[in-house]
């Protein structure tokens, strides 16, 4: 009896290296498919202003992919945000980038060079709008900001087009009614500290480094965009679809918030590239992207968000051949 039982203990035992073998390599397999050789070349990657969640998620995401493919060699660019980030992918100056949704379908929209090229690689995280005043300002609305010194972000800037868009939904002209500043979040912060600006607005990430530096030396509120004026933005049509009301959450920046949410607005973020990039390529980028979630997001909260449930979801744009398999060869 005793025997048998031994026998029965080693099958047991085997059966269970042998799945556990099995499990292993599939894992291998979703890591780093066996036998294939990682890419080479170089790709550019443009990314955002300094001091923004572009910026950082960027040299995060290049130190993963230097790790995945060490034979490829990454070049960041800096930018002013969005509008110039599509228009490098459209152009060729870069072959990935980060983009908010509303201002890829405003580059459809305007039926801009090579419109037709751009592909989605995953949908990453939101940006939400911050409109940003000094603790004691008389400013507590959009519509306040009339007559005031108001940074709109640079000309190229995704912070722009939501600005002006803000404003318009708001009943103000931002060539009239304000005095207008190109400043993001890489000065606007410090001129508002110094007393030459009133406000300032950013989209990004929650939380943004250049704002979380400025609640250490200044203190500083936010001024809530409410459900009623982003109905209004979608008034506007086209891209402004992209936009939904929702709240800052009061973990952001909570020395500032002091336990409250505030109203506002919210557009996803997409990584992106061209439909001549290298399928083989793409899918090693998009695969490295889910893989370093966690790792990225122990130092940027927001990439922390980035999911393979929702990553597909690249609207408005489709997903490039590359990303489309990769999520093919995970999908359940």
């Amino acid at each position: 009896m005793s025997k048998m039982f031994r026998r029965i203990g080693r099958r047991r035992a085997l059966e269970g290296a042998a799945a556990a073998i099995v499990a292993l390599g599939l894992l291998l397999w979703w890591l780093l498919p066996l036998g294939e050789a990682a890419p080479s070349g170089a790709i550019t990657i443009s990314t955002g202003t300094q001091a923004g969640v572009y910026q950082q998620y960027a040299k995060l995401l290049r130190t993963a992919l230097d790790k995945d493919m060490p034979d490829l060699k990454v070049t960041l660019q800096t930018s002013d945000g969005s509008q110039e980030n599509v228009t490098r992918v459209a152009n060729g100056e870069a072959d990935f980038t980060i983009a908010a949704a509303d201002a890829v379908e405003t580059y459809k929209l305007q039926h801009r060079p090579n419109a037709g090229h751009l592909r989605g690689v995953a949908r990453l995280y939101d940006d939400y709008v911050q409109l940003v005043v000094p603790r004691g300002s008389h400013i507590h609305s959009v519509a306040d900001l009339k007559g005031k010194r108001v940074a709109v972000g640079p000309p190229s800037s995704g912070v722009r087009l939501i600005a002006e868009r803000v404003l318009n939904a708001a009943g103000i002209d931002a060539k009239k009614d304000i005095t207008p500043f190109a400043d993001g979040i890489d000065t606007g912060p410090d001129r508002l500290r110094q007393g030459k600006i009133d406000a300032f607005f950013w989209s990004g990430g929650l939380p943004t480094q250049g704002l979380q530096q400025l609640a250490d030396r200044f203190t500083f509120r936010f001024v809530p965009i409410g459900a009623d004026l982003v109905a209004k933005l979608h008034d506007q049509g086209g891209a402004t679809r992209y936009y939904r009301a929702t709240n800052m959450p009061e973990s952001a920046y909570p020395s500032v918030q002091n336990g409250v949410a505030v109203p506002t607005l919210a557009v996803s973020n997409l990584l992106m590239t061209r439909t001549d990039v290298s399928p083989r390529l793409t899918e090693w980028v998009t695969r490295t992207v889910i893989r370093s979630r966690d790792g990225i997001g122990t130092r940027v909260h927001s990439a922390q968000l980035v999911d393979l449930r929702t990553a597909i979801y690249t609207d408005p744009l489709a997903l490039h051949e590359g990303a489309r398999r990769y999520y093919r060869s995970v999908k359940p």
